[in-house]
């Protein structure tokens, strides 16, 4: 029997489980080092999928693992790793996940941060699993002083890996940029994944007002604020990198229950539905919409049947009230009237289709009934708007 979606205190109380995971190896995140690596290789840290347990999975080294895991540790340190963002920004919290490690799990971690003007050059290499570091390896580590840098999680105690409690939240108030994290156990044992929860960080100053640049991909700090459903995947998938995956990796939604027992369509096509799903983004910066892409990939059977998006300009003390509101605001003008889409297919609308010609700041998508969407992609323009700044410059708003 399947397990109900918790929805309660924890969304509810930790606004930054909406926010982009900016460490996925899907988005380019690595581990650049690590200590020891003797069951299970740290790079699994960084895996998109949720982590799972095989009882009968053994390697020559021991448990095979679905994380990170070192050996028991017989002289005298700790075990810790460097991790390379994918996409570097502002870090707002950390899901620090110990599943399935419930006799094996890192009693303690820490969390530090920097930005690194120059990147590391060295990799630890693809299959680390039985190995430790060499003599070599951590002369060069050693270089970049990690253990000085800024702590944004202190020691704290980590649960284990039991299906209540593995789920190792931390808020970070961290104000600068960040590239590099260096995560430590104490002293040893494992972590399944770890999910860095923040907001892309891109300098503008070298993009012109006339470069079409998509403002809502989240390595250029666009970023989901709030959604309807997510029941099989988060709206925040929609802004990732490249084309989606597959299926999980877009935004898809349960099939709403209010539907008409027989339907019926306009005379565009367009399905007459009482009720619809919505997802909201902050762009990256403020900036005319000229273009857009909706794109259906992978959803075959499960496409909506229409959608449109809707836009305003706000600034970052009204954003707060439309959060309060569920983003039931008044401020909405519609950037793209209701369109029929198409199964697993990338939907173009030029500059002609759209209704708009201002200057927005926040977009919202909304599908008819429900289903999935893998891609959005907003490109437009930058504009310099007073009071509404760019993401790199706004405070971050309670969700």
């Amino acid at each position: 029997m399947a397990e109900r979606p918790s929805t309660g205190q924890t969304a509810a109380a930790l606004d930054f489980l909406q926010f982009n995971d900016l460490a996925c190896e899907a988005v380019g995140g690595k581990v650049i080092f690590a200590t020891d690596e003797w069951f299970a290789p740290a790079r699994n840290l960084l895996k998109r999928e949720p982590p799972q347990f095989v009882a009968s999975a053994f390697t020559e080294f021991g448990k095979w693992m679905d994380g990170w895991e070192t050996r028991r540790k017989r002289i005298p340190g700790h075990d810790w790793c460097i991790i390379q963002l994918g996409v570097p920004g502002l870090i707002h919290g950390f899901d620090v996940d110990s599943s399935f490690f419930t006799g094996n799990h890192s009693p303690y971690v820490s969390i530090q941060a920097a930005c690194l003007e120059e990147l590391p050059s060295f990799t630890p290499g693809d299959d680390r699993t039985g190995m430790a570091a060499t003599e070599a390896q951590l002369a060069a580590v050693a270089k970049l002083s990690s253990e000085a840098w800024p702590e944004l999680v202190s020691v704290s105690e980590l649960q284990p890996g039991y299906s209540d409690c593995c789920h190792n939240y931390f808020r970070a108030s961290f104000k600068r940029r960040v590239t590099h994290l260096r995560l430590n156990m104490y002293p040893d044992g494992g972590i399944a994944r770890l999910r860095v929860f923040g907001i892309g960080q891109r300098d503008w100053s070298s993009v012109s007002t006339n470069q079409h640049v998509d403002l809502v991909a989240m390595t250029n700090g666009g970023v989901c604020l709030g959604y309807s459903d997510a029941h099989f995947g988060h709206p925040r998938n929609m802004i990732g990198l490249g084309r989606a995956a597959n299926m999980a990796d877009g935004w898809e939604t349960a099939r709403r229950l209010d539907r008409p027992q027989r339907l019926k369509a306009d005379r565009r096509g367009i399905l007459q539905v009482p009720g619809w799903e919505w997802a909201v983004f902050r762009l990256g910066h403020p900036g005319l919409i000229r273009s857009i892409e909706v794109d259906t990939n992978h959803f075959k059977g499960n496409f909506p049947d229409s959608c449109r998006i809707e836009a305003c300009l706000l600034t970052p003390e009204e954003e707060v009230q439309c959060v309060q509101t569920r983003w039931n605001s008044g401020k909405w003008e519609v950037l793209l009237p209701a369109h029929k889409l198409r199964p697993h297919h990338r939907h173009h609308y030029t500059k002609a289709e759209l209704t708009l010609n201002l200057p927005v700041s926040h977009v919202r998508l909304v599908i008819a009934p429900d289903g999935g969407v893998s891609r959005l992609r907003l490109w437009g323009q930058l504009t310099s708007v007073d009071g509404a700044p760019a993401n790199q410059n706004r405070p971050p708003s309670k969700l």
